[in-house]
């Protein structure tokens, strides 16, 4: 029977559009409701609820799984047949007649079905039945109005019998006046004898008036548009129709049977329920939309309990500042998810109604207990009136709700509910703030700001000058002795990269230097050594922010080497690029909102201020068209909303639009207008000041063809010319426009609107003798001069997509232009600036692929610049000893990708070394051998050494004895070999790793090149052994000590003294750190390069001479 009487939308899922499938859905509703006729007995009840009664008699040691099973069935089948719809067409039953959905429930009361439900809610030992219970419940009462429901058995009050009396008499002024136009619409004369009018001042097609061929009584009702077909509304450009039917007041019997059951539920059980249901919710525990049952329960009881008793207690669970918040946060997501979800706005705008209806009652209820005889009833009221009023989420909730409305998603009873909620919330707000002298409300501002396009555009400020540096840097010392010493507490939390960035975290080093220098040259020294610190342990490899072990001096001399240098930063991109960029990419640009939470006195006409908007009155005269239909607190809720508009903000002018004055125009005329006195006299003053104003201004009458901003307003009432005023303020005003510079503007755009294929507003630009205008302000001038409708009649052509296909002579000039510029280092960028037919870059790399001009793309990469033989130290660099390399080493990982060099040939000559050590392993180290090939093969490698370090690569020659030592201690300890990457962590390295002499040296060692595109870095094979990679590092440094040795005499002590390192160390040094390699200064160089300096002149940072000494963690 469950399976049966399923509902239909949950078995196809939504209303079918197919006429087949829709078909099939009416015939299996027609079923379900003939199922439905059937179970209105009170037998089959009955059986029911015996056998729930029974289930529910065991205790839980004894209730096996097939009872709650059966258990979950029974409530199961309740539902479904209380689902199911009612059938208007056959039952055709009035107010006070029991119609089948009656007799359900009727029978459900005699069988006692009604009593088990209340104890399912309120027994602790069946909270798990709390769902199941809920949606019962709320199709039990789903045709019922909880107010009416309250008021049943009870006399009718004066106030209940005056609102009928008001009824009756505006059906009778109604009827009154339908009889008197009756009477004057009958003529002495034959109907075909009414005569033949004209009407003056009101003319026809030409020239002359308007022949009138009926009576009299007519005249009034003429318009032109008599006769005319009614224009067809496209179905996605309709105003939304309501779903609730018209009200019907069920049976006596039943509603008095309902009634208990709603006192006796909110008595015992509606708070536990109401608790349970909750924590389903919020632990996500319940199915999809189950929320709905829950906003349903809170606005149908609440409002029972204010209609009947008004005790608050009754419903204290979830009256409350957290249900205002899960209110708020549900109506906010219905209204996300009916933007997203289109096809299903309907059931989102519902969903939506639902959550504003709770909203509505929640309100009601508290502004209920305002007036409770009970003072801890009203201090409970007042606090949660503090919180809602103090947090501006809630007071910004309906001015969002107006700002948003659709009327073709919404329809007209969400646009009643939220008039008259917004007037119960205004009306609590503003006694609230008449009791006080002040009113302190929270206030959120959204700070946006967009991305830094460049550093150098933060910095442009700082001194860049030596000698600004100079003066800055001893008192940023002393402050940074300070923080390193502890003496100042540093700031925690520095992150040193963008985590949220699209560049990788080790692309980010040298935006990190850049930084700590801009926090430097601010004067921030805590904030720059924090930052130092944080970057050492992001990027701790190569010691290229310091060592962890480095003493307060050295990070002190550290950042003054970071203050003084030269970082390269990225170029601030030129102004027209800037112009572009705005206008092109304005809603893609990334923004960073911050939001600052501040405190402020309120004023409650400030916030009035705010519902002065077209987009709020709009929605009030939508409502107001059928003020016939609205009840009398629905119209006195929109007149009190205009009249604070037009009398309390002086904004009257406001609602000088013609929509409103004709809808004034049927109010005045209307033979039941006594009915409705508040609405004719708001009416009469609003057309009254209107006339009084146009007295002043002729130009109001057209004013009345438009919505205004309260802007315009002001121009209205006051003077256009204070309007004119305001804009000139405005920072982004227009520039000023002369009248030879607009009539020159006429001439250009007369002589090129009419060429084709020519963009019209970059042809005046080109053209204007004024070279700072920009596009938008050309198309706003031709729009003000009446030139053209608006602004996007002059779309901007976007690059590349006009032109699709080439022509011959296209691919013959690319072919050409590739040809003259295959030898330059940016082929792609030289092709597209002298191309005729411009193009996109992607455009153009796809059609030189396929024109097989080049098999690859990366064929069209800009080549960097290199410059060999940088091996000493840059002018504004780093010195070596802290291990600190220049910036342009990190920033040129961020460039592009260098063409690959073809290095077949040189390997055909160049014959490698093929175990790594040929000359090595039989010999000596200084390479004395009997053997002709080694010998031969040794004299060569010393030729190759000799030649790179005359280059200048005596650096990355120190670096590779250094990696190689650094391996064989590696493989010696781990007994295990695997190939190892030679990663260059400095430009110089990496200089060295693309020259040709460095490679040959490389291949001669028996290190391998990349294999394929996917390796970046030369490898040390795993076939070289400890000893092997120990004696190709020891030869490279005896040739490296005999050239130094034959160059540099006066240095042979120094050098014996600080011996590099050896396979056996001959004095053992303090363990620094696990594995770490170091950059130690020579403090002994250092004092004797002071008393040379003296003499010789200054000697630059980067010529101090620095050891690396690769030093192991003693065990």
């Amino acid at each position: 029977m469950v399976n049966l009487t399923q509902p239909a939308l949950l078995c196809f899922g939504k209303l079918p559009q197919d006429a087949s499938f829709r078909h099939h859905f009416l015939q299996i509703v027609s079923y379900l409701q003939a199922y439905k006729e059937a179970f209105a007995s009170e037998k089959v009840f009955g059986v029911l609820s015996e056998k729930l009664y029974d289930l529910l008699q065991l205790d839980w040691e004894q209730r096996q799984e097939e009872d709650n099973l059966l258990i979950e069935r029974i409530l199961l089948l309740l539902r479904n047949v209380l689902h199911v719809p009612a059938d208007p067409d056959e039952e055709k039953i009035i107010d006070d007649d029991a119609g089948v959905h009656d007799r359900v429930l009727w029978a459900m009361h005699l069988s006692g079905m009604d009593d088990l439900l209340k104890f399912l809610a309120c027994s602790q030992s069946e909270q798990q039945w709390s769902l199941h219970v809920l949606e019962i419940i709320s199709l039990m009462f789903r045709d019922q109005n909880p107010e009416q429901l309250a008021a049943t058995g009870q006399t009718r009050s004066a106030r209940e019998r005056g609102t009928d009396m008001a009824e009756l008499e505006v059906l009778r002024q109604k009827e009154l006046a339908e009889k008197k136009s009756r009477i004057l619409q009958r003529s002495s004369r034959h109907s075909r004898f009414g005569g033949c009018y004209i009407i003056q001042g009101l003319k026809s097609i030409g020239d002359r008036d308007v022949v009138l061929h009926k009576g009299l009584h007519n005249v009034k009702n003429y318009t032109h548009d008599l006769g005319k077909e009614v224009r067809r509304v496209p179905k996605r450009q309709q105003r939304a129709h309501d779903t609730e039917g018209a009200p019907r007041r069920s049976a006596l019997n039943v509603r008095v049977f309902l009634k208990e059951f709603c006192i006796d539920f909110l008595e015992n059980c509606y708070n536990r329920l109401m608790y349970l249901v909750k924590d389903y919710l919020v632990r996500e525990k319940a199915q999809q939309h189950d929320e709905t049952y829950y906003l349903w329960a809170m606005a149908f009881f609440m409002a029972f309990n204010r209609a009947s008793s008004s005790h608050p207690q009754l419903v204290s669970e979830t009256v409350g500042v957290r249900t205002f918040h899960f209110i708020e946060q549900n109506l906010t997501n219905y209204y996300e998810m009916m933007l997203i979800n289109k096809k299903e706005a309907t059931s989102w705008s519902r969903r939506m109604h639902l959550a504003l209806k709770a909203y509505q009652e929640l309100l009601m209820t508290v502004h209920e207990m305002d007036h409770s005889q009970e003072e801890a009833v009203r201090n409970s009221s007042h606090i949660i009136k503090n919180n809602i009023f103090y947090l501006m989420e809630y007071r910004e909730l309906f001015l969002t709700l107006f700002r948003k409305l659709d009327e073709k998603k919404q329809p007209r009873s969400f646009i009643k509910d939220l008039v008259e909620t917004t007037h119960l919330f205004l009306k609590m707000l503003e006694r609230f703030c008449k009791g006080r002298n002040n009113v302190i409300v929270q206030s959120k501002k959204i700070k946006r700001k967009k991305k830094p396009q460049a550093h150098s555009a933060t910095c442009s400020m700082h001194p860049q000058t030596p000698e600004q540096l100079e003066e800055m840097w001893p008192k940023l010392a002393e402050h940074l002795s300070k923080c390193t010493q502890g003496s100042e507490p540093l700031p925690e939390d520095m992150a040193p990269f963008d985590a949220a960035s699209e560049v990788p975290l080790e692309e980010q080093r040298a935006d990190a230097m850049v930084r700590i220098q801009d926090s430097l040259l601010a004067g921030r020294a805590p904030e720059a050594l924090s930052l130092l610190h944080s970057a050492r342990e992001v990027w701790p490899e190569g010691d290229v922010f310091g060592s962890p072990s480095l003493a307060p001096d050295e990070e002190v001399e550290l950042l003054k080497q970071i203050f003084f240098a030269n970082l390269p930063r990225q170029a601030a991109p030129e102004p027209e690029e800037l112009d572009e960029a705005a206008e092109e990419e304005e809603i893609a640009e990334e923004e960073l909102a911050a939001v600052r939470v501040s405190e402020k006195e309120f004023s409650f006409l400030d916030y009035m201020k705010r519902f002065a908007s077209p987009n709020v009155v709009r929605a009030y005269i939508l409502l107001f068209k059928n003020y016939q239909q609205n009840s009398a607190h629905t119209n006195h809720c929109i007149v009190k909303m205009l009249h604070r508009i037009a009398c309390d903000l002086k904004m009257e002018a406001l609602l000088f639009q013609l929509s409103i004055f004709c809808l004034f125009n049927r109010l005045l005329s209307d033979p039941t207008a006594g009915a409705y006195k508040e609405l004719v006299t708001f009416a009469k003053y609003i057309v009254g000041k209107f006339f009084a104003l146009a007295s002043t201004n002729k130009k109001a009458y057209m004013e009345l063809l438009f919505w205004k901003s309260t802007a315009v307003v002001r121009g209205m009432t006051e003077s256009y010319s204070v309007l004119q005023e305001g804009e000139g303020s405005d920072s982004r005003k227009a520039c000023q426009w002369t009248e030879a510079e607009e009539e020159e503007l006429r001439e250009l755009y007369y002589k090129y609107k009419d060429v084709e294929d020519q963009d019209v507003l970059s042809s005046v630009l080109a053209h204007l003798s004024t070279d700072t205008r920009t596009r938008k302000q050309v198309a706003k001038r031709l729009v003000r001069l009446g030139l053209a409708r608006s602004v996007q009649d002059f779309p901007r052509e976007r690059r590349g997509v006009r032109i699709v296909l080439w022509t011959e002579d296209q691919e013959a000039e690319l072919q050409r232009l590739f040809e003259e510029f295959r030898g330059t280092d940016d082929i792609l960028g030289n092709v597209m600036r002298h191309i005729t037919e411009k193009r996109s870059k992607a455009r153009i790399i796809e059609k030189l692929l396929s024109m097989g001009l080049v098999s690859d793309r990366k064929e069209l990469y800009k080549k960097r610049k290199r410059k060999p033989g940088s091996c000493g130290a840059k002018k504004g660099g780093f010195p070596k000893d802290f291990g600190v390399p220049d910036l342009n080493d990190i920033n040129d990982e961020e460039e592009e990708e260098e063409e690959e060099e073809d290095l077949d040939s040189e390997e055909e000559e160049e014959p490698a070394w093929e175990d790594g050590d040929r000359a090595l392993q039989n010999g000596p180290p200084d390479g004395r051998t009997n053997k002709k090939g080694t010998v031969a093969s040794d004299r060569r490698f010393q030729e190759v050494v000799r030649s790179l370090q005359q280059e200048g690569l005596s650096g990355p020659l120190l670096w590779l004895q250094s990696c190689l030592n650094r391996t064989a201690n590696d493989r010696e300890e781990e007994g295990c070999a695997q190939p190892v990457p030679l990663v260059p962590l400095s430009e110089e390295n990496e200089d060295a790793m693309e020259h040709k002499g460095f490679q040959k040296l490389l291949r001669n060692v028996g290190i391998r090149a990349p294999a394929n595109e996917q390796e970046s870095f030369w490898r040390i094979p795993a076939k070289l052994g400890p000893e092997q990679l120990r004696r190709l590092a020891v030869s490279i440094a005896l040739q490296e000590r005999a050239d130094e040795t034959t160059e540099h005499p006066a240095e042979e002590e120094v050098l014996d003294t600080q011996e590099l390192r050896s396979p056996i160390p001959e004095k053992e040094e303090p363990t620094l750190g696990p594995k770490r390699a170091r950059l130690i200064s020579n403090d002994e160089d250092e004092s004797d390069s002071r008393d040379s300096s003296e003499e010789d002149g200054p000697r630059p940072a980067g010529k101090r001479k620095c050891l690396r000494i690769e030093e192991d963690e003693e065990d």
